[in-house]
């Protein structure tokens, strides 16, 4: 008597099934977790309180604290270069003189009629007190006082404008004049550079900008002859507006301890805080579990003598490190300290109420210490 296809395969089935249920190994480890209530064997650890910080990489250029084009206000040859390149200099240091001799004989012109004036105006004053001289004549006599003041003034300024002075503490740079030269406003004569200070310019994409403020933190890196270097730093400015090419907002920040080694004009990479999350319940990111209906932790439990298995939905946070931040769905599910399976819940065979053995996570795969 044969029997159909479909139950000669099903009998056969079930017994490859119940002798593989009761195989045993032959090499002394223990049998794999089945149905049957044998122990599946997992790595533990437990939930932690740390403090998480999410940060945003991007790259910038140093700049110095001030920087400026030296150039002459007035046009005029050059008499002397009072700097050498590279050199450093204080505020109100002569850099170029250029020549004078005409201004000043313009001044000494407007000196003389400036000593007129004033003998004028003192006559015409006694005059008028003894009524000789009427108001409108003393008016006169005031306002050409007072003209030729003005222009002489005018010309003491425009004198000491051809003295070109540096405007802060600094050092020059490369100078692209000579004694002798011809120079006007438009001729660069040389650049000043402020290094008591070094600050970093870069660009925060528009979807950050709101998290970053004047007195965010961050961190540069930048490789020098010497090797990396790296520099703390905080933020003095966020620009209110977009720029549409880049769809991004400037920033600035200030190095507060700038290592030997960092330039003016170095690239540099940065990571900027965005928020510091304190005292947030963390597990290792090998320990979430994906499914069809969102993350889970595999929680263990105690029953009677056993430890099992139970599914725990979560919220994923802020991640750092191989560490995310986690939040029971269902209120005081999960809490600081309890034990979970750490890592390949993926691939291990468990289900809710699989009975466990508890083994520590290997050293290799432990975050944060």
């Amino acid at each position: 008597m044969f029997l159909p296809l479909r139950f000669a395969f099903t009998g056969t089935l079930i017994g490859v099934l119940l002798l593989s249920g009761c195989t045993k190994n032959t090499d002394g480890a223990k049998p794999i977790a089945r149905a049957g209530g044998q122990l599946q064997p997992v790595e533990v650890v437990t939930v932690s309180r740390r403090d998480l910080v999410e940060s945003l990489s991007l790259v910038g250029s140093l700049a110095p604290n001030e920087t400026a084009q030296i150039r002459a206000e007035i046009s005029g040859q050059v008499r002397s270069v009072n700097f050498f390149e590279g050199e450093h200099v204080v505020k109100g240091h002569v850099l170029v003189r250029i020549a004078d001799e005409e201004l000043r004989a313009q001044l000494a012109q407007a000196e003389a009629r400036f000593r007129l004036a004033e003998l004028n105006l003192k006559r015409s004053e006694d005059l008028a007190q003894a009524r000789s001289m009427s108001q409108a004549e003393l008016d006169r006599v005031r306002s050409e006082h007072s003209s030729v003041e003005a222009e002489l003034r005018l010309l003491r300024v425009r004198l000491d404008k051809l003295a070109i002075k540096a405007p802060f503490d600094g050092v020059v740079g490369a100078r692209s004049i000579s004694t002798g030269d011809y120079v006007t406003a438009a001729t660069t004569i040389t650049t000043l550079d402020d290094l008591s200070r070094l600050k970093i310019e870069f660009q925060v994409p528009e979807r950050f900008v709101e998290r970053v403020r004047s007195g965010s933190t961050f961190t540069i890196r930048s490789q020098t002859p010497e090797g990396e270097i790296s520099s703390p730093g905080e933020v003095y400015f966020v620009s209110s507006i977009i720029e549409r090419s880049t769809r991004s907002s400037q920033v600035k920040g200030f190095l507060t301890a700038p290592g030997v080694g960092l330039k003016p004009g170095m690239f540099a990479n940065i990571d900027i805080v965005l928020q510091v999350r304190r005292g947030a319940l963390t597990v290792p990111e090998g320990a979430i579990l994906t499914t069809a209906r969102g993350a889970q932790l595999i929680v263990v439990r105690e029953q009677g003598s056993d430890k099992v298995a139970q599914f725990v939905a979560v919220q994923l946070g802020l991640r750092e490190r191989g560490l995310v931040e986690v939040t029971p769905v269902k209120e005081g599910e999960l809490l600081e300290n309890q034990t979970i399976v750490a890592s390949g819940v993926g691939a291990l065979i468990l289900f809710p109420g699989a009975k466990l053995e508890l083994r520590p996570l290997r050293r290799e795969f432990q975050i944060g210490g």
